[in-house]
């Protein structure tokens, strides 16, 4: 007969059962990364952006970590860095090979899902990662006895997302809804993530607009100037603390977190406010335009598409654009960070600094006073949905 041992979660009064009572798994040290907090958790989709800032949350409160690779495994061996000696091993995995993932959740409490694709490649289509892909890894960490599971979705995932540019709407949100369904029937219990733009250090959000790709002679062109696209973007700090506190938290299992910034904008006015900070003010030459109007950007994106399909250049692609001017849909069901207790910073406390590399005239060191402080970008009131 299987044994059991109870612990005492620390985030929560409800006790959490351990399957394992191998006196390894369980909890040894003072706390921090050469401690052990009793979970052993599997990191889908560390190499990516959202991934790195997990893996160093987790390893900072003394996770031990199986870090999957495809590919060249130098992508995530940096990562070892975020837990002490022995705390982080590596695995090769397919997202086709059953086998594969098996090895790597054998020995794993806890897994997390982050995988997920910004366009579509001749390997893997939106479908192929978001549902079947989600799917596999729900369906083999339910039969692997898996005790958590955190699925990354997103914001705006809708099974009918409203078309904007595309008649098909936004591709990536439609199979992100549908991943969703897929996950759930195959692990019930899983806790489900939608964050909206995540912004940070190498992010997909700010370089975005930062790059000369998105540009058209310095003039930014925006769907219906986006001054109809509402936005609000979390700091990538925020969502992977969100994610650790679901971890430890048991209150959090079959629930859906959604996780936006503190305060909401317009397109418009959040690109507008970028630029000031970049020194690309309309003395520069910086303007907004219709895309609508601009048949020179619509074939730079077409031809953006052809010449480099596997990783668009700029990330200029017709999806990102359509999920670019998507407005963020919160719904007033669901919970938000806030309710994981996780306190949101501000973009103007941390985008100023994110965007110092791309300032025009970087190497001048302006008098005291010369330029205008761009201050803070407007915002707009919050705004939810009933469903």
């Amino acid at each position: 007969m299987t044994s059991f041992a109870i612990h005492v979660c620390r985030y929560s009064d409800a006790p959490r059962i351990i399957k394992n009572d191998n006196p390894a798994a369980f909890k040894r040290g003072t706390g921090g990364r050469s401690s052990f907090n009793g979970v052993v958790c599997t990191v889908f989709g560390n190499t990516g952006f959202l991934g790195r800032y997990v893996c160093n949350k987790l390893g900072k409160t003394g996770t031990q970590m199986i870090l999957p690779y495809r590919g060249d495994h130098y992508d995530s061996m940096r990562l070892k860095v975020t837990g002490d000696l022995g705390q982080v091993l590596f695995h090769p995995f397919h997202l086709k090979d059953d086998d594969s993932i098996r090895k790597c959740i054998k020995y794993s409490n806890v897994v997390i899902n982050l995988i997920g694709r910004d366009w579509e490649t001749k390997n893997f289509s939106f479908n192929d990662v978001h549902v079947d892909g989600a799917r596999r890894i729900a369906r083999l960490a339910k039969e692997a006895g898996v005790e958590r599971l955190i699925h990354v979705s997103a914001l705006n995932a809708n099974l009918h997302p409203e078309p904007i540019v595309r008649k098909t709407g936004s591709q990536f949100f439609k199979t992100k809804a549908e991943g969703e369904r897929a996950v759930k029937a195959e692990f019930p219990e899983v806790t489900i993530i939608r964050p909206s733009d995540i912004y940070g250090e190498e992010d997909r959000f700010l370089r975005y607009y930062a790059h000369r790709k998105r540009s058209a002679f310095n003039r930014l062109p925006l769907w219906k100037k986006g001054e109809h696209t509402e936005k609000q973007p979390v700091a990538v700090s925020d969502v992977a603390a969100g994610i650790v506190a679901a971890v430890r938290d048991p209150a959090t299992i079959g629930k859906t977190y959604q996780c936006v910034g503190p305060k909401r904008y317009i397109l418009a006015d959040l690109v507008d406010w970028m630029h000031l900070l970049m020194r690309k003010d309309k003395n520069w030459g910086y303007s907004r335009r219709d895309m609508r109007y601009d048949p020179y950007f619509q074939a730079k994106v077409y031809i953006n598409e052809l010449i480099s399909p596997g990783y668009p250049f700029g990330y200029l692609h017709w999806e990102g654009i359509e999920k670019e001017h998507t407005s963020d849909r919160v719904l007033k069901s669901l919970p938000t960070l806030e309710d994981l207790g996780i306190a949101l910073t501000d973009m103007e406390d941390q985008v100023p600094s994110v965007l110092k590399l791309y300032h025009a005239f970087a190497y001048y060191l302006p008098e005291a006073g010369e330029l205008t402080d761009p201050g803070s970008p407007k915002t707009i009131p919050l705004r939810f949905v009933k469903k």
